[in-house]
């Protein structure tokens, strides 16, 4: 049986790179291939000069798509978070808001799960709009939620406030859980703060329209002393439930 040798390996690799040149770049192509980087090797070894070699062309090609690296890992965040669309278990609308917020909670948990270096992007990257909330950095999915928890009974208020508490708890929650997994959940460089974001048409989003300027309001301090309240409240049931049972043991005994 013939073994394959060290050059067979550089056969191969080349003729990978030679597939990769012949295939049109393009944005997506480009995103894509920065997402399996940053999963392979993190985020601190991302690099254009890096990700042009990875598709097989020189990093300037890759500026013709991307004008630099704060698009590229804008574009990263946005491509990520638009695989709950692809995610069968997630409904873009439901009927029953406690089963919806449960699949979308569980389907960016897949996500941040099946990408740990990547999912911290989603907490750090500067919001193209200060009503975006991590983790669920997406229009149509803001729209989606608001509306359906708008069609579930909640008034605006409602809405928004359990918006904000919901992006609290999944932000939390996973960045943990990523951490776990050697995940770095600091930003690496400072974003350009001299860039000026262009203005969002919000045209297809008439629920983030109508309740933009809520939505932007800093409530910080409220909603973590409403958290506190809340888990504060869910352990006193804890306690209560523990004191219940020992008070059945003894009365057993």
């Amino acid at each position: 049986m013939n073994r394959p040798t060290s050059a067979d390996g550089a056969v191969r690799e080349v003729r990978v790179r030679e597939a990769r040149v012949r295939e049109p770049l393009d944005r997506r192509r480009i995103l894509t291939a920065a997402i399996q980087l940053i999963d392979e090797d993190g985020l601190r070894r991302l690099t254009m000069r890096r990700l042009g070699a990875h598709l097989g062309v020189e990093a300037m090609a890759l500026y013709h798509h991307v004008p630099g690296r704060e698009d590229l890992l804008d574009g990263v965040v946005e491509s990520v978070v638009d695989e709950l669309y692809d995610d069968p278990e997630v409904y873009l609308e439901a009927t029953d808001w406690q089963e919806y917020l449960q699949r979308l909670s569980h389907g960016l948990r897949r996500i941040a799960l099946k990408h740990p270096k990547v999912f911290p992007l989603l907490a750090t990257r500067p919001p193209a709009a200060p009503w975006l909330h991590p983790p669920l950095r997406s229009l149509r999915w803001t729209e989606s939620f608001l509306t359906t928890l708008r069609a579930c009974g909640f008034d605006d208020r409602a809405a928004v406030a359990a918006y904000r508490a919901f992006s609290s708890f999944l932000l939390g929650h996973l960045l943990l859980e990523v951490a776990g997994l050697d995940a770095q959940i600091t930003p690496l460089d400072e974003p350009d703060e001299t860039a000026t974001p262009a203005g969002t048409d919000l045209s297809e989003y008439p629920v983030i329209d109508r309740l933009s300027g809520a939505l932007a309001e800093d409530r910080s301090a409220e909603e973590f002393e409403d958290a506190l309240e809340q888990l504060l409240d869910r352990l006193q049931l804890l306690s209560e439930d523990a004191a219940e049972r020992d008070h059945h043991a003894g009365q057993g005994r």
